[in-house]
């Protein structure tokens, strides 16, 4: 098994309206893929079908060349794991409690919790940085405290393929980087091939190995960052007039706004 997600000819619909229009793409194993694009141009309506939680209305969408829409709910969730973008929280549920809940798929009706469930459980509070939350209700905690908690369910759930819609939302800069820190170690330690949306793009050409450009519902670009995002491309997809240079940090793509007085003059 290589986990490697690919659509053919995909269409993802709500009601009458195609948000994912006719998709050919691979995603590359063993890689961090990041999908980024315009707000409305269906990112998330991507995750949601690459996850089936939303069936395509024409096309496919394959791990390992199996149609996952033909595969067990269990057998699905032992190896593709998924952290939503506004998931619901149960009431009165405390931190430990919820992050538990990613272990279910490696329950059976005769086997009990195990010794090594709760390594799972405890490895992903502590790389979220949660542990001290364990005994809190998860619906007292601030937006951003609650986004690690949801991402340690996630790593608990320990499936070489991660799926992350915004794992930034409600973050504020500092943990915003320890996330997408976090993401990177998975990566380089553990070798889980992790899919992500996200809306910075500077973030997203420093972390990634792999860019998915949507515009439309179609693809506008993939590959390497380096390779795809420039200012052609930035104007063209997001509107926006912009340079882009060297980041001084990382040498990857970093996207600057030109400045007011300039885009006037232009």
């Amino acid at each position: 098994m290589t986990d490697v997600l690919a659509t053919r000819e995909l269409t993802l619909r709500y009601a009458d309206r195609a948000v994912i229009d006719g998709l050919d793409l691979e995603l590359p194993a063993g890689a961090v893929t990041a999908i980024v694009g315009p707000n409305a141009c269906g990112k998330s309506t991507l995750l949601r079908g690459l996850s089936r939680l939303l069936r395509p209305s024409a096309g496919v969408v394959t791990l390992d060349g199996a149609d996952i829409h033909r595969m067990s709910a269990r057998a699905l969730a032992l190896r593709l794991g998924l952290l939503p973008q506004q998931p619901i929280t149960p009431d009165a549920i405390t931190v430990e409690a919820l992050v538990r809940l990613g272990r279910h798929p490696h329950q059976r009706m005769l086997r009990p919790w195990s010794a090594q469930d709760q390594a799972a459980v405890e490895n992903a509070l502590r790389r979220t940085g949660t542990d001290a939350l364990r005994e809190r209700p998860v619906d007292r905690l601030s937006g951003g405290q609650r986004q690690r908690v949801w991402i340690a369910l996630a790593l608990a759930q320990d499936t070489d393929l991660l799926l992350l819609d915004e794992p930034t939302t409600f973050l504020d800069l500092r943990h915003q980087l320890e996330v997408l820190d976090l993401v990177a170690d998975l990566h380089e330690t553990a070798g889980r091939t992790v899919v992500m949306v996200l809306h910075d793009l500077g973030q997203a050409a420093r972390y990634a190995d792999h860019l998915v450009v949507l515009h439309d519902g179609r693809l506008a670009a993939a590959g390497a960052p380096a390779d795809v995002l420039d200012a052609d491309l930035v104007a063209e997809v997001f509107g926006v007039d912009c340079l882009v240079v060297p980041d001084p940090e990382t040498g990857t793509p970093l996207v600057v706004p030109r400045s007011r007085a300039a885009r006037h003059r232009a």
